[in-house]
């Protein structure tokens, strides 16, 4: 029985992968949804550099409004950070209220995830891989394990991973990708102890994203 919920779940994950692979294609911007995977000649944008349908490479697109690259571009941000609209309303919430700008603001607080801080450190695979790591106790924060994705990482906590987990295939794959990686200038990665450091809040970088913040912004903000 065990054997075959897991089986089910495998099932269900990779055509869950599927799906968002498609939506990446139709957006037609790589949102690194599969990790490493999304620089390889596998990424199916990579193989299929054109929007899903029957039409193939001759589909041609459709002239959008204001509203509809809003929309698009929100719709990137939801698959990159793999979160739904309500904890992206939340989060704009939040962000909306502070002193800074709410963009640099909105940045900081999808950073400071406990999934994306993990896949910035280079301790995951993919955000996707890293949340499924935390629901299943793998990851410590200051020799604690949280079970939380969106838990919001605080400077100087030191986030390590579980020693079930490393004995697993996956942390082979960690540590050989771990050998040509740096993360962002706010992390502080330790190689050969396989764990990482939040130094200091993240700090606005457009090279990080693969799509526009002020539209959503503006979206948000009718």
């Amino acid at each position: 029985m065990v054997q075959d919920r897991q089986r089910l779940e495998e099932f269900k994950n990779i055509n869950m992968q599927k799906v968002k692979e498609k939506k990446e294609r139709a957006l037609g911007t790589h949102l690194h949804i599969k990790g490493i995977r999304c620089t390889s000649p596998k990424c199916a944008l990579n193989r299929k550099p054109h929007p899903p349908g029957m039409h193939g490479p001759k589909k041609r697109g459709k002239n959008s409004s204001e509203y509809g690259r809003q929309l698009k571009e929100k719709q990137k941000l939801k698959l990159t950070y793999n979160i739904n609209e309500r904890t992206l309303l939340r989060i704009f919430s939040e962000a909306s209220k502070s002193k800074e700008s709410t963009s640099a603001k909105l940045f900081e607080l999808l950073e400071l995830r406990l999934d994306n801080v993990l896949y910035r450190l280079g301790l995951c695979l993919s955000r996707r891989a890293g949340r499924n790591m935390i629901r299943d106790g793998h990851v410590l924060v200051n020799g604690k394990k949280v079970f939380a994705p969106g838990y919001e990482v605080k400077v100087g906590d030191v986030i390590t991973l579980s020693d079930k987990f490393k004995k697993s295939k996956n942390f082979d794959l960690i540590k050989e990708n771990l050998k040509n990686y740096n993360p962002p200038s706010w992390l502080k990665l330790d190689k050969e102890n396989i764990s990482g450091k939040l130094v200091s809040l993240p700090e606005f970088d457009f090279n990080l994203i693969s799509f526009e913040i002020e539209p959503i912004i503006d979206l948000f903000s009718r």
